[in-house]
């Protein structure tokens, strides 16, 4: 379930780019923006009077204090493996089972964020998930972990100056758990635990360019109380551990209406321990995990800019690859 759970994580970086990547990104599109915003002859003489008066102030760039925003994104991913079944008693094999198996998923999002302070801004992620087997012609349409998390910008961002952001996330078990299926018959669309998990991201803009980076950690809650069937025995609890992530990239734009960036994200779970009722335990080794993403984003109005992205695994545990979209939802009611 390790596996799962890196991979969803990795999910969620495609569409916004993790919770540390999307936050990174997320600071670095709002500062390319207001790059980008202005052009020579734009500003009449009122307008750059004001902003004289609005140096002196602070400026963050989280959202403004009492705003609201609304996103929508969508992530597709192939993931090709083989599972292993194997349970081994007193040195002997008693059961061995070797699976192909060929999964996609299409993951729909909601994202809403509100903002407390200038500096400070809370949000929800709800994701509504698909999954289809190929090799057993499995399938389910169900909801996927919903998330919470906080940001929090310590010091205004100055131009030219490195911008910080610290964060925090708090992500449910409301999926389907996998360890709480028949899984010979059904798929799941969560990890099955809580986590908690914070970090750092830093940006900077470089005219044309904008350089990001974040590291994060994160702590799964062991689940416990299971009855799940597994071969010969029935499993009772599973300590999936802890996980730390970095990733690391740059946003170039090419003109008023393009940009392009590009990162690559490296992931650490530690080993999944999973006790059965009969006493035995067995152990999943941990993993690291490498993900490279190319996002574009199109200026299609003044007020939206759509994201797509195409991610590409580096590693064995990491999705074949990802592609995804991603674009503001606006309503009236939500403006400032």
């Amino acid at each position: 379930m390790n596996r799962w759970f890196v991979r969803g994580f990795i999910l969620v970086s495609t569409a916004g780019l993790l919770p540390g990547m999307a936050l990174a990104q997320e600071g670095s599109v709002d500062q390319a923006r207001e790059a980008l915003a202005k052009q020579e002859g734009d500003e009449d003489a009122s307008q750059q009077l004001e902003e004289v008066f609005q140096a002196a102030e602070k400026n963050y760039s989280l959202q403004k204090k009492g705003s609201h925003s609304l996103n929508y994104s969508f992530d597709y991913s192939y993931t090709a493996d083989q599972r292993l079944d194997l349970a081994i008693t007193n040195g002997s094999v008693r059961n061995l089972d070797v699976v192909p198996s060929a999964t996609h998923s299409f993951t729909n999002s909601f994202s809403y964020d509100y903002g407390l302070l200038d500096n400070l801004t809370v949000g929800t992620r709800i994701p509504l998930v698909v999954k289809y087997d190929t090799q057993d012609e499995l399938n389910i349409y169900d909801f996927g972990d919903i998330s919470f998390t906080g940001r929090w910008q310590p010091f205004a961002y100055v131009p030219g100056k490195m911008s910080t952001t610290l964060f925090g996330t708090l992500s449910t078990k409301t999926g389907v758990s996998p360890y709480e299926i028949d899984i010979n018959e059904q798929l799941s669309t969560g990890s099955g635990y809580y986590s908690i998990g914070g970090g750092a991201s830093l940006s900077k803009v470089l005219d044309p360019v904008v350089v990001f980076g974040s590291v994060s950690a994160t702590y799964n809650l062991p689940a416990e109380d299971l009855q799940q069937v597994r071969g010969a025995r029935l499993l009772e609890e599973v300590d999936p551990g802890f996980g730390l992530s970095g990733s690391a990239g740059f946003a170039y734009s090419l003109s008023y209406d393009i940009s392009l960036s590009i990162s690559a994200q490296l992931s650490y779970s530690d080993e999944t321990v999973l006790t059965f009722t009969n006493g035995d335990q067995a152990v999943a080794q941990d993993q690291m995990t490498g993900f490279l993403s190319m996002s574009l984003g199109t200026r299609i109005s003044d007020t939206t800019i759509v994201n797509t992205s195409l991610g590409i695994g580096l590693t064995e545990d990491a999705p074949d690859f990802s592609l995804g979209v991603s674009l503001p939802i606006n309503f009236s009611g939500l403006k400032e």
